[in-house]
């Protein structure tokens, strides 16, 4: 998809798959491009340069990728789904256990001792997301919520 759809390609130095590999890696363990250049033996311009190309791939699927939700009609026959009549879906958090360096487990720590990261989700009828966010600090879920709501291009209610 983010060949044909996207149209990320490999360089004449660099696969598309290491391309995908390092922006991947990047996103999942938070690092700066020197660290990513040293692992994967590149230049932080290089490290940069290929980040951003594949972040603009990436936001090309989003037609492909992300759900317009249709609300529940009056005649839904779904038994879950028949109360919540003009509704768009469901909304709720849940803790995802999380690997993290130790020294940043502190703030992934939860009430009950587990190292995880809070998640927001919002979930449409058919069972596709509709929006996601991912909560790095130990949070109640109203706090999560709030955060949401109050980004320039957050969750919004219709």
């Amino acid at each position: 998809m983010l060949r044909d759809i996207g149209g990320l390609s490999g360089t004449k130095n660099m696969s598309l798959q290491e391309i995908v590999a390092m922006f991947l890696y990047m996103l999942a363990h938070h690092k700066k491009n020197r660290s990513i250049g040293h692992y994967f033996y590149r230049s932080g311009e290089t490290v940069s340069r290929q980040f951003h190309l594949c972040l603009r791939a990436f936001l090309k699927l989003h037609e492909v990728l992300l759900y317009n939700p249709t609300q529940i009609l009056d005649d839904c026959e779904d038994e879950r789904w028949k109360s919540f009549k003009n509704c768009l879906g469901a909304l709720d958090g849940t803790y995802i256990n999380v690997n993290v360096p130790s020294k940043e487990r502190p703030k992934y720590r939860t009430r009950k001792g587990t190292i995880a990261m809070n998640v927001l989700g919002v979930c449409a009828p058919n069972m596709q997301f509709i929006y996601v966010l991912p909560w790095e600090d130990s949070a109640h879920d109203m706090r999560v919520l709030r955060n949401a709501l109050s980004r320039p291009n957050g969750f919004r209610v219709p």
